[in-house]
């Protein structure tokens, strides 16, 4: 038994303009259900302005205050979000949430091959309509004929799981075919093997500022500050209560904020028991969280503390890393997104990234996404080839700046 099916997620929309939407979560707990959830509302465009966590270890109540956009998608969210809760059963026809899981299957990679005549910003076009039918893009190879055609290969999974039928493949057609018009010459959709999207060990070919990783704070001038969040500050308190770690945060808020320490914490297998947050004047946010390890006891190892206080710090700073560099006469932008241990990392990247670009009236010749080892961690790699020699009219400092602009919603 259980609670029923429709109560697991409830969405209170704002009555007057300006209020949050508050969604409410109630439902059996699972490793990493924080994350998985602020994954979701990042990728449907939404900004959690405040969140009041609480859980047992088995069962959980999340509140979410959250600020969407006129195009939000409610009813769809409120599906993707109770997906991401714990599976359903059925008993005496009506539906009851229970808290066995069972692993999930690895999601089908299909080629997506696009054939088409080249124009400004044609490719945040083309990817919009992607996020926007739920197609994720694991892998993208864009190149630029010589005559101004243009081959796209996106390897993408389907989030709705029918991109082999016929109906799914016309559709996704059919809404490319009306952004593109006449622009579009082929466009063909196959299966491929999961393999095409696995990790590359070679991180030889790209710049230090993406592969470095020693804690930006030591080594202050290395870095502009426009690439960094300023004044973060992470501590942890043994003293204030018996049974939990008190993990405080003091940061300025971006896109993402809320989605980046719960999957640091999920990587560390760190339990959260109850806590708050919410956003003051001038961004700046205020985090209190009560923690656990796996084992049910406080986090009071020196190695152990440190180890998660420098990555939380870390990934506050700098949730994503960019650079913008020369390689003889081409100018090419990096973006490396830190991939969770589940093997997912943060959406709609890429979608961020034409877009500032597209703003920046800057064309794209070529495109690609690979994973990439960077030290001990996986990076989803974004590299794009933005133009040779006196093509490119934009500084690269400008381009960095308004490419992380756009990824942390400081636009």
């Amino acid at each position: 038994m259980g609670i029923l099916y429709e109560d697991v997620v409830i969405i209170r929309q704002s009555e007057k303009e300006g209020d949050p939407t508050v969604i409410i979560v109630n439902c059996p707990d699972k490793t990493g259900l924080g994350c998985d959830l602020c994954r979701i509302m990042l990728f449907f465009g939404l900004s959690i302005v405040r969140g009041d966590v609480s859980t047992d270890g088995r069962w959980c109540y999340l509140v979410f205050w959250v600020v969407g956009k006129s195009t939000t998608r409610w009813s769809l969210l409120k599906k993707r979000l109770v997906e991401a809760c714990p599976s359903c059963a059925s008993a005496s026809g009506i539906s009851y949430y229970r808290s066995d899981l069972q692993p999930p299957r690895p999601p089908d990679v299909f080629l997506l091959k696009l054939c088409c005549h080249d124009r400004r910003g044609l490719l945040h076009d083309v990817t919009a309509v992607l996020c926007e039918l739920e197609l994720t893009i694991k892998k993208v190879k864009i190149s630029t004929t010589p005559d101004g055609r243009v081959v796209d290969l996106f390897f993408v999974t389907d989030t709705r799981e029918l991109l082999h039928t016929y109906k799914r493949k016309e559709d996704t057609y059919d809404h490319l075919k009306a952004v593109m018009g006449g622009a579009m010459i082929s466009c063909d959709i196959e299966m491929v093997g999961p393999e095409i999207t696995a990790c590359s060990q070679e991180s030889s070919f790209l710049p230090t500022t993406i592969t470095e990783d020693v804690p930006r704070w030591e080594i202050p001038n290395e870095l502009p500050s426009s690439l960094t969040s300023s004044s973060v500050s992470v501590t942890m308190d043994n003293l204030l209560s018996p049974v939990h770690t008190l993990l405080q945060i003091e940061c300025q808020d971006h896109k993402g904020l809320l989605f980046d320490i719960m999957r640091t914490l999920k990587d560390y297998n760190i339990q959260i028991s109850y806590g708050r947050s919410f956003i003051k004047q001038r961004r700046n946010c205020d985090i209190d969280l009560f923690i656990i390890q796996a084992d049910g006891k406080k986090i009071v190892d020196p190695c152990k503390q440190k180890s998660l206080l420098t990555r939380l710090k870390m990934e506050l700073m700098r949730p994503l890393r960019v650079a913008v560099v020369s390689r003889g006469p081409d100018t090419e932008l990096f973006v490396a997104n830190p991939v969770e241990l589940s093997g997912k990392g943060r959406p709609l990247v890429f979608h961020d990234i034409t877009l500032a670009l597209r703003m920046l009236n800057t064309c794209i010749f070529s495109a690609e996404i690979r994973r990439h080892m960077i030290g001990d961690r996986e990076f989803e790699v974004y590299r794009v080839l933005l133009g040779e020699g006196e093509g490119l009219s934009v500084p690269k400092c400008k381009i960095e700046e308004q490419v992380w602009k756009m990824l942390m919603g400081w636009e």
